[in-house]
């Protein structure tokens, strides 16, 4: 076989395998494999975005009470701990209180849990209040207990959900919004399923979590479902990268330096050269 022969027979199977390929997708988007359907994502302008984005610290605050209220009966905080909390650039820090554990506001949260520990004079199980050293307790003891309390699905732990899905926040906040979309013929939810077109496949287990005026929000705010929507976004968005205003602060710095450090190394050269032509 000639390299032309055989370079014409290479495109030919690749332009076959696109077009199964496309097919292949075009059916399973019919059947509510892919895409969101019906709904239109909404980009959100959150604060954390870009070289010189923060956190907006009451909405991440607001966000914790969602959590604790709503979320806290199923979800967990895997790899947080309380004083994680009042850390510099977390939610609720005081420059008060530069040790977090001194955090009145985070006592108080921990204190709030209940964590099994060990009684160190009988050995037995016991449950006592948090303490800001401590972790964010399992919700449940093991998966098989999580599932079968959750028909058969374990709930994810949301402590690195943002960074852990695609479309990151944005995803996070439309898959919390579009449970009210109406649901297309084609789809078929078998007991314990529900529509929602921003999940893979279109059927989650969980059902639609918020509602309006589910909370009270300490700060006033009125409590619509997509405010908290917004809210619990924001507070997962921090605690999937609690260094994240740290981390850019010292990029700029380093930015600041090596322009600096640019500048004095030219002007070095055209004083050590100033004599010699080019």
């Amino acid at each position: 076989m000639t390299f032309f022969k055989a370079a014409k027979m290479k495109k030919t199977l690749f332009v076959g395998a696109a077009v199964m390929a496309a097919a292949a997708s075009g059916l399973a988007y019919a059947a509510g494999g892919g895409g969101t359907g019906n709904y239109k994502m909404e980009h959100v302008h959150w604060h954390f975005k870009g070289a010189m984005g923060t956190y907006d610290k009451a909405a991440a605050q607001r966000g914790y009470q969602v959590y604790r209220e709503v979320c806290a009966s199923c979800h967990a905080l895997e790899h947080l701990s309380f004083r994680h909390l009042g850390d510099k650039g977390a939610p609720f820090y005081n420059p008060d209180f530069p040790n977090p554990n001194d955090n009145i506001i985070v006592k108080n949260f921990a204190a709030d849990w209940q964590i099994e520990d060990i009684d160190s004079d009988t050995g037995d199980i016991i449950e006592r209040p948090g303490v800001p050293a401590d972790d964010f307790p399992d919700i449940y003891p093991n998966a098989a207990a999580a599932a079968g309390s959750n028909g058969g699905a374990i709930p994810p732990d949301l402590s690195v959900i943002v960074a852990a899905r695609g479309g990151g926040a944005d995803y996070l906040y439309n898959l919390l919004m579009a449970y009210d979309t109406p649901k297309p013929d084609y789809v078929e939810l078998t007991p314990g399923l529900h529509y929602n077109p921003v999940f893979e496949g279109h059927k989650i287990a969980m059902a639609n979590p918020l509602s309006d005026d589910l909370v009270e929000y300490a700060d006033g705010t009125p409590a619509t479902t997509k405010q908290m929507a917004l809210d619990v976004t924001e507070f997962l968005a921090w605690s999937a990268d609690p260094k994240l205003e740290q981390r850019k602060g010292a990029g700029l710095m380093t930015m600041v330096y090596l322009s600096l450090l640019a500048l004095m190394l030219w002007l070095s050269y055209k004083r050590v050269w100033r004599d010699v032509e080019h």
